[in-house]
């Protein structure tokens, strides 16, 4: 649980980034990397797209998440990989 006393004791960190960090950690691997889409984080969560993307990119800015676009080899683009700091 010691993540949760680092995320719950940020208060810059609004509450919808706190729930996609959980999901984010809920569904991690051992190198606590994950590659979900917006739309099934937005669909699991109960939340909008664009609520989604806010609270990514919160995580981001206050270095809770790295994100890593990745591609296709034709170069079109695919889901991100989150890396949890």
């Amino acid at each position: 649980m010691g993540y949760f006393d680092t995320i719950y004791a940020d208060p810059l960190l609004p509450s919808r980034a706190k729930a996609v960090y959980m999901y984010l950690h809920d569904r991690a691997d051992k190198t606590r990397s994950c590659w979900p889409g917006i739309n099934t984080i937005a669909a699991d969560l109960h939340l909008s797209r664009t609520t989604v993307k806010r609270a990514l990119a919160d995580l981001v800015k206050r270095g809770y998440l790295k994100k890593e676009e990745r591609f296709r080899p034709n170069g079109s683009h695919t889901s991100n990989l989150y890396i949890l700091q």
